[in-house]
């Protein structure tokens, strides 16, 4: 069965940096587009990232557009997300999927949720 397991979240001061990891079994990785979602208490998962099979084509919200970058390494079926400069309203639980559609980050990239899901990790950044 598919497996998703996300790690690096922690509490970190505002401008302060965090990478997450994503680790994937189960699947064929480098058949599926991945992706990074958050959700906040009380509010919806947003998309934060997508990244093509191949790492040729990444997509991000604008709130996080040049200070967040994804990045896959296929060969260890691992997805990263490097996130810099963070903020207050980063704070959320963020979320690794692996887009069920197929290997390309679509249009709706940021509100398709058929999606495999790991479970969570938390971010908290402090004022």
């Amino acid at each position: 069965h598919v497996q998703v397991v996300e790690s690096g979240g922690g509490l970190v001061q505002a401008g302060g940096s965090l990478r997450l990891s994503c680790t994937a079994s189960g699947l064929t990785f480098d058949n599926y587009a991945m992706g990074w979602f958050r959700q906040a208490p009380g509010k919806e998962r947003e998309g934060v990232s997508c990244i093509s099979w191949s790492g040729g084509i990444t997509r991000y919200a604008d709130s996080v557009k040049g200070r967040f970058t994804i990045s896959r390494d296929n060969a260890e079926n691992t997805l990263y997300l490097q996130m810099n400069s963070l903020k207050p309203e980063d704070t959320a639980m963020y979320y690794c999927a692996a887009y069920r559609a197929g290997g390309y980050c679509s249009g709706s990239w940021s509100h398709y949720l058929d999606n495999y899901w790991g479970q969570g990790t938390q971010v908290t950044v402090s004022s």
